[in-house]
């Protein structure tokens, strides 16, 4: 939901924060497939940024409770800016890179996640009109790029 707030009869415009995950593991890459208004739809692990949490710990949470894996981050893959058509909304999403760490099968997914499933690159590719956003595949290709930036290049002040 895009929040616009009324100051002295200007519109402030703001977008969404979002944190995603992108994780490789033997040729394959983890997505889960949720429920949309668009109908189901795959995504990276990724959802909105909450208040008092700094954003590895966003995609730390995210991940777990779209998939029921731990996720460790590594590195910062890319900031993105989207405008989803047809909401009118604008996303800034981080896409984080790292490593898996445990997995929970008995974790109850998220409200609307149907479930994770790792799907190689051309897979993704494959299915590319069935994807929640076009950064899902933008996110792996720069992955698959080396793209990789220090997550101390994000500074959280308490």
């Amino acid at each position: 939901m895009q929040i616009l707030v009324l100051a002295h009869s200007k519109m402030i415009w703001k977008p969404n924060v979002t944190v995603a995950a992108v994780i490789e593991r033997d040729g394959k890459f983890l997505l889960v497939e949720e429920h949309t208004t668009q109908g189901l739809r795959f995504n990276q692990p990724a959802g909105h940024w909450e208040a008092n949490e700094t954003l590895n710990e966003a995609t730390i949470r995210e991940t777990f409770e779209e998939s029921g894996y731990d996720f460790s981050p590594e590195f910062l893959i890319g900031i993105y800016r989207w405008q989803a058509k047809e909401s009118n909304t604008t996303y800034l999403r981080f896409a984080f890179c790292g490593h898996i760490t445990a997995y929970h099968p008995e974790h109850k997914l998220d409200q609307g996640i149907v479930r994770a499933v790792w799907l190689t690159i051309d897979e993704i590719r494959a299915n590319h009109t069935l994807h929640r956003s076009p950064l899902i595949l933008r996110c792996c290709e720069d992955y698959l790029a080396n793209k990789r930036y220090p997550l101390d290049l994000l500074v959280h002040y308490e």
